[in-house]
């Protein structure tokens, strides 16, 4: 048996676990957030890491630890496998993080600080963009200046590949085919949103492009706008380039239309006849559906559209809204099946070729920081 903790450290919070995985099985020991960093009472992520080390201390102590796993955004086209982390590895993430500022910079940090408290410990990097850099280049290519793209790495790098790695794998098992022989459209639909087409076990295309904010509307992010709505937004309203990053980002989505991000909160006052909240579930869907129905035109034989993610895994009117425009295409959703689907603990079917695949991001750094950490 082998402990992993997987960290995974955003700008003002933290999550872990520590798992045991050994002989087929594997246990979750701990789990927990630490909220707040950047406050008096935790000022930073050292400070953070500390209570989490001092916790698991206490509780089912640090004997065993193989390795430590961590998610990382960004890791372009330099890291394309979990990465054990040295010096040079760091300086790499490092030089990334101008294409995630708001990402690869705290998970820098977090590594930094278990290198330093715990230093025979491997630090093992797992990149969300790792599992898209099979995405083939007429789909990865802007059509832009390629002179300035290359020397600004202007290209679709695609998000929440962890979590479509495992689901795949989970789908294939529940159909009962190899990896390599299946094709999917997975929508991760949780408060970022992304769909993925997967051919052969492998990303061919996925909607977030250059960063997380590509793609369909999200919780709080905008997804794809017509470029030139930045340059009307910095050329009438005089925003500058920070304030249209945190209108798009941080204020937009769900929360741009209807007030709020939080899926359920929006459902339950379209339910109640509140307008504002049933319009912006429209938009938020059809952009959804449309996405999901163009990789289907895409990929030949998709044996299923997956549904997975906090959302994805649990709104059954969100999934039966998304897969109504594609019932003429064969992929409806059985009404019964998809409203007994909410929050299942493995994949199950709601449509003779629409499923929902809980997904389990954690599981899937642990297994990869032992694949890099055995001889």
């Amino acid at each position: 048996m082998s402990r992993v903790l997987v960290v995974n450290a955003g700008s003002s919070s933290l999550k872990y676990q520590l798992r045991e995985h050994g002989d087929g099985a594997a246990e979750v020991l701990a789990k927990g957030t630490v909220e707040r960093i950047g406050s008096a009472d935790v000022p930073d992520h050292d400070a953070a890491l500390t209570q989490v080390l001092d916790a698991l201390r206490d509780g089912p102590g640090l004997e065993g630890l193989a390795g430590v796993g961590h998610r990382v955004v960004q890791g372009g086209t330099r890291y394309t496998d979990p990465t054990v982390v040295d010096d040079d590895v760091e300086r790499g993430i490092d030089e990334l993080s101008a294409l995630a500022p708001l990402h690869n910079p705290p998970q820098l940090a977090a590594i930094r600080a278990l290198r330093a408290a715990l230093p025979d410990v491997p630090q093992v990097a797992v990149f969300d963009t790792a599992f898209h850099a099979t995405i083939p280049p007429r789909a990865a290519t802007y059509a832009v200046d390629a002179a300035v793209a290359h020397r600004y790495g202007l290209r679709k790098y695609g998000f929440h590949g962890t979590s479509v790695q495992v689901v795949t794998r989970r789908a294939a098992a529940f159909l009962g085919v190899p990896v390599d022989g299946c094709d999917l459209v997975v929508a991760h639909v949780g408060n970022g949103v992304s769909v993925t087409a997967v051919q052969g076990g492998r990303s061919v295309d996925t909607t977030m492009g250059l960063t997380p904010l590509a793609g369909v509307a999200m919780g709080t992010r905008s997804g794809d706008v017509d470029p030139a709505i930045v340059m009307t937004l910095v050329r009438e309203a005089g925003m500058s380039a920070a304030e249209v990053d945190d209108l798009l980002n941080k204020r937009s989505g769900l929360k741009g239309l209807a007030g709020e991000s939080d899926v359920r909160a929006v459902q339950s006052r379209a339910d109640a006849g509140d307008e504002a909240a049933r319009a912006a579930l429209e938009v938020y869907c059809y952009r959804l559906s449309a996405a999901v129905g163009s990789f289907l035109a895409l990929v030949p034989r998709v044996r299923a559209v997956v549904f997975t993610a906090g959302v994805g895994e649990n709104a059954a009117a969100v999934r039966a809204a998304v897969c109504a425009p594609l019932e003429h295409l064969g992929y409806g959703v059985d009404a019964a099946l998809n409203e007994a689907a909410r929050g299942p603990a493995e994949a199950v079917r709601i449509g003779e070729r629409v499923l929902v695949v809980p997904t389990d991001e954690e599981a899937e750094i642990a297994d990869q920081v032992l694949a890099a950490v055995s001889p």
